[in-house]
């Protein structure tokens, strides 16, 4: 007998199944997930929570025809079975293949490119708003989840929805999760509705009933509308979704398809903006998953028996190292906080957590309000660490410049996932922090090679430098070590690590490593080059550069940065003022566009960024 999802090629293929079909489909999904899944990687916990919601979405609305909106995308695999990309998720989030995210070009189904949280109410009430402009009929939804509905973004959108006219389903999946454990009275509110749904179970009896009295009971539901009001504030004060202008309707079992479709369809015929309470178990269906959603939320491949990674584990990275530093500097020092937007583990602030919990501050998905935050502490006395991925930093750009370097505040910025991050592709990428950053008056830059300076620059960082700060580093595990006397970190000094007479290589951080190795292999071709680990990017020491580029007269950067705005520029600037620029310089860096996915390894290969890669430029260099 065929499975059900074989035969699933279009979402108007839904339309044909019964309750007991859909259900069965539902477990057929939650199976192929955890298979494809545990090959591949990627995220697993989200996906299996919103099995039976996207089932639903999808039997009674009308893809492409109707919008549905994903924010965040990582629960997003559902929607991409049931579109027709099953066949492809042999090839997900890998280099040319199926991404982990909403992608338009891939379907006509993801109407929005999405990959950070809180954008898709805001781009519903903009495709609902366009609709009804062009006097179209179809129906808008957004799908967005308690965690990234504390960014202040959300609620912006929500604002502005709530006293519109305009059609549109706003579906918040509670599942109590982000990555890690949601936190803030926003997920005490809607704990308090889960547990709680007195008032709203009485509201729909009392609709019920006065609509059923013949003749008079329409007119009879509209007088009452004040008195249901007061029920309302009796039994649950702050019904913050009705205040803003919402028909609340939940909370709704998010795992019950029949219930979920008699729900959508009573939505999908009322007027003005909706908001559908759905609660959910994140990683639903797969024990190990529901047991441990955090650690399931994005994963390598697996053992699905076991729930065990394949790959290896217990090998320390560079979060890993940032978190036993500031632990140990917390010990010694009881005015250094912490700060980290809903990224407590993944950031590797979990043992200071643990250790020292009042003085380490999940704010949740809410970056603009952790950067102020870590300004007002400052400025109180404290010693901020605000420990963010690079690509989610960039969304509190005005927060840095305003609150933080144009008070010249001593805010240290914890910049973890900086230069490519992988399958994450586009969104994910941390290559642009070195460009918005670094024209930023007041705030200094820093960049490690290996764990031992990113030691060095953390100690030097909090307990010494006078003002903003950012410490960038990569995912992932050192590949390098310094040599045996090299000096320790000072602001503003570069050090040469390897002395040549052909060529300087100039390199920042993650490409340290890759410039030596890539000295070694030319040193086989009689081509003797200097490398040069900067440190601090930002101020640079553009003397030991001109020393060097004067000795070889030919310089190449390195960074895993855009190039645009990036340190090469940035010396290319200085030695013009300098009065240098009669040295040559070739700049090495990602060009001017979005990296897709793909492993770190085959993305530096691709944009010429690897050692064999850089050997080649090397060779051209000397010999133009």
């Amino acid at each position: 007998m065929s499975k059900l999802l074989d035969n699933i090629k279009e979402p108007n293929d839904l339309k044909k199944l019964d309750l007991k079909q859909l259900n069965m489909l539902a477990d057929e999904i939650r199976e192929f997930l955890i298979t494809s899944v545990s090959k591949t990687g990627g995220h697993l916990a989200s996906n299996l929570g919103v099995v039976e919601l996207t089932i639903a979405l999808h039997w009674v609305f009308s893809s492409p025809e109707d919008r549905i909106i994903w924010d965040v995308g990582h629960q997003s695999y559902v929607h991409k079975i049931l579109t027709g990309r099953k066949e492809q998720f042999a090839t997900l989030r890998q280099y040319g293949g199926l991404s982990g995210f909403p992608k338009s070009h891939e379907s006509q189904h993801d109407v929005f490119n999405t990959g950070h949280s809180s954008t898709s109410i805001s781009a519903a009430l903009g495709i609902a708003r366009a609709r009804d402009l062009k006097n179209e009929n179809y129906s808008v939804i957004a799908v967005i989840g308690d965690g990234a509905l504390t960014g202040g973004m959300a609620f912006e959108a929500l604002n502005d929805a709530g006293r519109s006219s305009n059609n549109l389903i706003v579906i918040l999946n509670d599942n109590e999760m982000s990555i890690n454990k949601n936190v803030g009275g926003l997920s005490k509110y809607l704990t308090r509705i889960r547990t709680e749904p007195v008032y709203f179970k009485v509201k729909e009896d009392i609709d019920l009933f006065l609509n059923r009295i013949p003749a008079i009971g329409k007119s009879m539901a509209r007088t009452v509308q004040k008195a249901k009001g007061s029920i309302k504030y009796m039994i649950m004060p702050g019904t913050l979704f009705e205040e803003l202008g919402f028909t609340y309707i939940g909370p709704i079992d998010g795992h019950n398809i029949e219930q979920l479709t008699g729900v959508l369809n009573r939505a999908k015929k009322m007027k003005g903006p909706i908001l559908i309470h759905v609660y959910t178990v994140k990683g639903k269906g797969y024990s190990f998953a529901e047991e441990e959603p955090d650690i399931f939320h994005g994963v390598s491949s697996f053992n699905v028996e076991t729930g065990k990674a394949l790959d290896k584990t217990g090998i320390k990275d560079y979060s890993g190292v940032f978190g036993d530093c500031i632990n140990e500097l917390a010990e010694k020092d009881e005015s250094i906080v912490a700060i980290t937007a809903a990224m407590p583990v993944g950031t590797g602030l979990n043992k200071m957590l643990l250790n020292y919990p009042n003085r380490v501050f999940d704010v949740g998905i809410a970056e603009q309000h952790a950067v102020t935050l870590a300004a007002a502490l400052a400025i109180s006395g404290l010693k901020p660490v605000v420990a963010i991925y690079s690509s989610f930093l960039q969304r509190a750009y005005d927060q840095i410049l305003h609150d933080v370097a144009m008070q010249n505040l001593h805010v240290v910025f914890a910049i973890d996932r900086a230069g490519v991050v992988g399958q994450d592709g586009e969104t994910h990428q941390g290559i642009f922090d070195l460009s918005y950053l670094g024209h930023i008056p007041n705030l200094a830059i820093l960049a490690p090679s290996c764990y031992s300076e990113l030691r060095q620059m953390l100690n030097y960082a909090v307990l010494r430098h006078n003002g903003p700060i950012a410490v960038r580093y990569p995912k992932g595990s050192e590949t390098f070590t310094l040599p045996e006397g090299t000096p320790e970190f000072e602001l503003g000094k570069g050090v040469i690590l390897k002395e040549g007479k052909d060529i300087t290589l100039v390199a920042a951080g993650k490409m340290v490593p890759i410039a030596m190795e890539a000295a070694e292999k030319v040193r086989n071709l009689n081509i003797d080059a200097e490398v040069i680990d900067v440190r601090s990017i930002k101020p640079l020491d553009i003397n030991l550069i001109i020393s060097s580029g004067m000795k070889t007269g030919r310089i190449i950067t390195l960074e895993d940065n855009i190039l645009a705005g990036g340190m090469g520029n940035s010396i290319l600037r200085l030695l013009n003022e300098k009065k240098a620029n009669h040295i040559k310089v070739y700049l090495k860096g990602f060009p001017d566009e979005f990296i897709p996915q793909g492993s770190v390894s085959e993305l530096f290969k691709v944009y010429g960024l690897d050692s064999d890669s850089i050997v080649k430029d090397i060779i051209k260099t000397v010999n133009d």
